[in-house]
């Protein structure tokens, strides 16, 4: 299994707040723009999209209250595992958050998805910081952040 994990970020929300954001998958439908939300297909536990003609999809595989969320492949072409993690920051209103994926990748596509993989982390990451602190992605209703849902 190839492992790949994010940047750490400080979400300016409490790790409860930030969790319970992401315990139904549907808010992540919510929270994209209007003509994004119309790929993706959501249940509270299950998510899939078709992205240039593969069909990924995660369903939940645990929830740890206020710690971690786990995610395994759902009718994907691969087998893989993600983990969103939401620790206390020093400052009790912050959460510190990322992610950890693993994916059965052959030696081909471990070279050439790895990299994009862990941007693609990583500016999920960036997003929810700079979300957090006022900063809303292009597109991003303000009134469905968490804390907001």
């Amino acid at each position: 299994m190839t492992e790949i994990e994010s940047k750490h970020g400080i979400v300016s929300r409490q790790p409860y707040e930030l969790y319970m954001s992401f315990v139904d998958l549907q808010n992540f439908q919510r929270m994209l723009p209007q003509d994004k939300q119309e790929l993706i297909q959501a249940t509270y536990d299950t998510l899939s999209a078709t992205i240039q003609g593969f069909n990924i999809g995660v369903k939940v595989h645990q929830r740890v209250p206020y710690s971690r969320i786990e995610l395994v492949d759902y009718g994907a072409p691969f087998a893989f595992h993600i983990e969103l993690h939401f620790e206390p920051a020093k400052d009790p209103y912050q959460t510190e958050f990322w992610i950890k994926a693993e994916a059965d990748l052959n030696l081909m596509m471990k070279m050439m998805l790895s990299g994009k993989i862990k941007e693609a982390l990583d500016k999920v990451v960036d997003g929810l910081v700079d979300a957090s602190n006022g900063k809303m992605p292009e597109g991003m209703d303000p009134n469905l952040w968490p804390g907001n849902v």
